[in-house]
């Protein structure tokens, strides 16, 4: 039996009642009454899926941490405000692959039928699979991927964090965008494979030139979608930015581009879910990859509305 852990009491660090963090508005809650919030935080502490480095599974806590310390305020949008907390997933996560996946699953499905937004904090990108799929089962769905892979390998003895986007598309998946993939860091096979579905690969330069435009030009291939799930892969930034993922490569976006693009896609009204996955605090180098993955959730939330 899966459900949520309570989740700690967030508090801003700063003795300046006039410094408003993220910790001073987010609330813990539960899924019966997270519907009060626009916006709630789901962690999921899991990295058995990892083909590369583990430490995924120590993601959440440190985004938390760092969240609570960002400050809630954003020049053009303003302050961010009320986000409710539900807490850890609790489940048996030394379980196989498949069957995290579905107790993941099922214990999240109720955030996407409680009419809020979900921001997963991961985690491994096995998660996106089960953060996605309850969406599958009504209108028509379509992922923004910011990630360095495609993530569609085979599946052959059983699912991995390299699998998610094959079990979706198998499981009813209508269309998917790659932004920031990395020449080099997939094969030729694998690019066929999603090319086949329909998806759409934008690398890393081209989105890198105009990160507003590309993230603007991925919401116009997902125009006949009802639904998008934004999926950010911290790996998608460059290894210098952020060193503490499971396979860093150079090459990647810098934080300000990131950033822009997720100011355009979170304005889209059809987002029904964020995700931020692959961030390793105990690979990371002077809390970059933390801190780089918190402020890119502090500009979705911005953009999005503020979270309230």
């Amino acid at each position: 039996m899966s459900g949520f852990t309570e989740p700690d009491p967030w508090h801003g660090p700063s003795s300046d009642p006039n410094d408003e963090q993220i910790g001073d508005i987010v609330h813990g809650t539960t899924v019966d009454a997270a519907g009060a919030y626009d916006t709630v935080f789901v962690g999921e502490p899991y990295d058995g899926a990892v083909i590369g480095r583990t430490g995924a599974r120590e993601g959440p806590a440190a985004v938390r941490d760092a969240l609570a310390a960002t400050k809630t305020h954003h020049f053009a949008e303003g302050p961010l405000g009320p986000i409710g907390d539900v807490g850890d997933v609790d489940t048996d996560w030394t379980r196989t692959v498949s069957e995290v996946q579905h107790a993941v699953e099922t214990t999240v499905e109720p955030l996407h039928d409680a009419g809020v937004l979900p921001v997963f904090l991961g985690g491994d990108n096995s998660l996106t699979v089960p953060n996605v799929a309850p969406l599958l089962s009504g209108d028509s769905v379509g992922v923004v991927s910011l990630d360095a892979h495609l993530d569609c390998r085979e599946i052959r003895e059983g699912p991995t964090s390299g699998t998610p986007y094959r079990q979706l598309f198998d499981r009813g998946l209508d269309s998917l965008v790659v932004l920031g993939a990395r020449h080099f860091e997939t094969s030729t096979r694998y690019h066929d494979y999603l090319d086949g579905q329909g998806g759409r690969i934008h690398s890393a330069a081209s989105v890198g030139a105009d990160p507003a435009g590309a993230a603007a030009t991925a919401l116009e291939e997902l125009s006949a979608v009802d639904t998008v799930y934004v999926s950010l892969d911290a790996d998608v930034l460059d290894a210098a930015t952020a060193p503490g993922v499971s396979a860093p490569t150079p090459g990647g976006l810098t934080g300000r581009e990131l950033f822009a693009v997720l100011g355009r896609l979170a304005v889209d009204d059809r987002v029904a879910g964020f995700e931020v996955v692959e961030c390793a605090p105990s690979l990371d180098r002077d809390g970059r990859t933390v801190t780089v993955a918190a402020r890119a959730i502090a500009h979705f939330l911005a953009h999005r509305g503020g979270g309230q």
